[in-house]
C-alpha cells in the first residue's frame, strides 16, 4: 500500500470504483488494482531476474525541512535516507510499488544521479504483482502478513512492530533515544547499546612467533626498470586491494628486488603476468596479515615482508553514526522477532540475520540488495548440526552459487520475512566458488569467501563450531544478544577470532542487558547449550 492508495481509501472510495491509469514501460510493467491494497505495479510479461525495472528520480526534502513537516504525514513511511541526511521520495513508479513481506524487487539509492534503481530479484511471472519491502515501521497491516498462533495478543507477523501505537518493548524503547537529530552524528563509545570485546592488544605480536601471516603470490624482478610497468599494471588489473593495504608492494634485498601480485585467497590459480614483461614465474611466501602497531612487531614482521607501521591511537575505535545505531537496533529487533517465531513453529528460539550493509560502498561490494534471514531448525530437521549461524552461511552459499537459479534460489526464501522458515541447507557451510561469475572478467577482492565485509546479528553468541564456521566465511563483525558463558565461541568459553594462529579476525560486539531483552522476547535457552 503507498500514500495515495491511503488518501483514496479514507475518503470513502470504493475499491471497486477506481481506475488503473494506462502505464507505458520498457520493461513489461502495467499498472492495476491489487485486492486489498490499491493501485500497484504488474508484470505485463516475464520479467527475468535482475533486470532494472524502473529508475525513479527522487524528490529530495532538507533535513529541516522534512523534521518540520514530512516526518508528520504518511509519507513518513515511505521515504528513504538520503547520505547527506535529506529524505527522498521517489517518483514513477517508484511511488507505486506496494510493500510486500517477501518481495520480488529490490532496490538501490543512487546519489550521484539522484535516483533509485529498481530490479527484479528473482524471475517475476506474467500478471504477478511487483512489491518491495518498504521496513518494518509500517503504519498499516500488511496484506500478506502471516496471522500469529499467539492467543494472548494480535500478531501482524511482524510482532507487532507494523502498529506503531502498540507498548513497546525494551529494545524498542531504546531505540527511541536515538531518533531525531541528524543521522551522521557520531554515538560515544559510553552510548553504543553494545559492548565491543577487543581481540588484540598493542603489544600481541611482539614476539617472531606470535607474527599472524598468511599467503601471497609474488614475483621477483630481474631488471629495476620493469618496476614502473609492472606497479602500473598491478592497478589495472584488480590485483591490487585494500585488504594488502598494510603491505609495501616492493621488497628489497641487496639487488634483488621482489613485488607482491595478490593473496592467494583472492587468487587461487598462477597469476598471469603482463606479456610484454620478461619475468621469471611468480611464488608463494607468507606476509603478515597486518599492520605493526609496535617497533618491536614492526621488525618481527619486515622479516617475512616489508609491513606498515601504524601505532594504534588512545582509544581508538571504528565510529558509529546516529544513523548506523538505528540501522543496529532495527536489525536486532527483526532478529529477535525471527527467534520469536521460530520458537512458535516449534523450533529453538535462535535466529540470525545478515541485514543489507548500512553504507553504499559496502551494499555496492558486497552485492546484498535483500536482507538474509536464518533459524535453528535442528529439531525438525532432526539433525544436530542445523544451527542458526550454519543454515544462514549456507543460504548465502546457494544465493552466491546460484544467482541464475531463480525458482529454487535463496533469494525468495531468504527475503522473506521472519515469519517464514529458511529452508534447511543440504550441507556443511564451506567456501564455493562461483560458476555464474567465471566469465566476469573483473577480479572481487574475497570473491571465494561468503561473508566479506558482511554483518551479522544472531540472538544467542555462537558456539565454537559456529564461530569457526564464521571466521572461515570472512564475516566482517558480529553482535549477539544472549553470551552463551559455558559454550560461547565469542567470549565465552573461547574467543575464536582471539586465537593464536588464525587467519582472519572479526568484530565481535556484545548486545547491553542482552539477557534481560531476551527474557522479555521469552526466548531464553540452557546456558550449558550449543547454538
Amino acid at each position: 500500500m503507498h500514500p495515495a492508495n491511503f488518501a483514496a481509501q479514507i475518503s470513502g472510495e470504493a475499491e471497486q470504483e477506481a481506475q488503473a491509469p494506462e502505464h507505458l514501460n520498457s520493461t513489461g510493467c502495467r499498472i492495476a488494482i491489487s485486492k486489498g491494497k490499491g493501485r500497484g505495479v504488474f508484470a505485463s510479461r516475464v520479467i527475468e531476474a535482475h533486470t532494472v525495472i524502473e529508475i525513479s528520480p527522487v524528490l529530495l526534502f532538507s533535513s529541516q525541512e522534512y523534521e518540520e513537516h514530512g516526518r508528520h504525514t504518511v509519507l513518513d513511511h515511505y521515504t528513504f535516507k538520503w547520505r547527506d541526511g535529506r529524505m527522498a521520495l521517489a517518483l514513477g513508479l517508484g511511488s507505486l510499488f506496494n510493500h510486500s513481506q517477501t518481495p520480488n524487487v529490490s532496490y538501490t539509492l543512487d546519489v550521484g544521479t539522484e535516483s533509485i534503481r529498481y530490479t527484479a530479484t528473482r524471475r517475476i511471472d506474467k500478471d504477478e504483482e511487483l512489491c518491495i519491502f518498504y521496513g518494518h515501521n509500517l503504519w498499516f497491516d500488511p496484506i500478506d502478513a502471516a496471522p500469529s498462533t499467539a492467543s494472548e495478543e494480535p500478531d501482524d507477523g511482524w510482532g507487532g512492530l507494523s502498529i506503531l501505537g502498540n507498548e513497546t518493548n525494551i529494545l524498542e524503547e531504546q531505540m527511541r533515544s536515538f531518533k531525531g537529530g541528524n543521522p551522521d552524528d557520531v554515538i560515544s563509545e559510553d552510548d553504543l547499546p553494545f559492548t565491543r570485546i577487543r581481540l588484540t592488544s598493542d603489544d600481541e605480536e611482539d614476539e617472531i612467533h606470535a607474527v599472524r601471516t598468511e599467503h601471497a603470490w609474488v614475483v621477483d624482478i630481474p631488471d629495476a626498470r620493469q618496476t614502473t610497468v609492472m606497479l602500473r599494471w598491478l592497478k589495472q588489473s584488480g590485483l591490487e586491494t585494500p585488504s594488502m593495504a598494510h603491505l609495501k608492494r616492493i621488497r628489497r634485498q641487496g639487488d634483488k628486488m621482489t613485488i607482491l601480485l595478490a593473496y592467494t585467497r583472492d587468487c587461487l590459480d598462477l597469476p598471469t603476468l603482463p606479456p610484454d614483461v620478461d619475468l621469471p614465474q611468480p611464488y608463494v611466501i607468507a606476509v603478515p596479515c597486518s599492520a605493526a602497531l609496535t617497533l618491536m612487531s614492526l621488525a618481527h614482521k619486515n622479516t617475512y615482508w616489508p609491513t606498515v607501521y601504524a601505532p594504534r591511537r588512545k582509544n581508538e575505535t571504528e565510529e558509529w553514526s546516529r544513523g548506523k545505531v538505528m540501522w543496529a537496533y532495527e536489525a536486532m529487533i527483526r532478529v529477535m522477532k525471527a527467534a520469536q517465531q521460530a520458537q512458535q513453529m516449534g523450533e529453538l528460539p535462535t535466529a540470525t540475520y545478515v541485514p543489507i550493509p548500512y553504507d553504499e560502498g559496502t551494499r555496492i561490494a558486497t552485492q546484498l540488495t535483500e536482507p538474509i534471514f536464518a533459524h535453528d531448525t535442528r529439531q525438525s530437521q532432526a539433525h544436530p548440526l542445523r544451527h542458526a549461524i550454519l543454515n544462514v552461511v549456507r543460504t548465502i552459499a546457494d544465493l552466491r552459487a546460484s544467482p541464475k537459479n531463480t525458482e529454487n534460489s535463496a533469494v525468495s526464501a531468504t527475503t522473506s520475512s521472519e515469519t517464514q522458515a529458511v529452508a534447511a541447507p543440504s550441507s556443511l557451510p564451506i567456501p564455493i566458488e562461483n560458476d555464474a561469475d567465471a566469465n566476469d572478467v573483473s577480479p572481487r577482492n574475497g570473491a571465494h569467501y561468503l561473508l566479506t565485509s558482511l554483518t551479522l546479528f544472531v540472538t544467542h553468541e555462537p558456539c565454537v563450531m559456529c564461530s569457526m564456521a564464521l571466521l572461515h566465511s570472512r564475516v566482517k563483525e558480529i553482535f549477539y544478544l544472549v553470551p552463551m558463558n559455558s559454550t560461547g565461541g565469542c567470549g565465552g568459553v573461547a574467543c575464536v577470532p582471539k586465537l593464536h594462529g588464525v587467519n582472519h579476525r572479526f568484530g565481535i560486539g556484545r548486545w547491553k542487558d542482552g539477557e534481560r531483552i531476551a527474557r522479555e522476547y521469552g526466548i531464553g535457552l540452557d546456558s550449558a547449550m550449543d547454538v
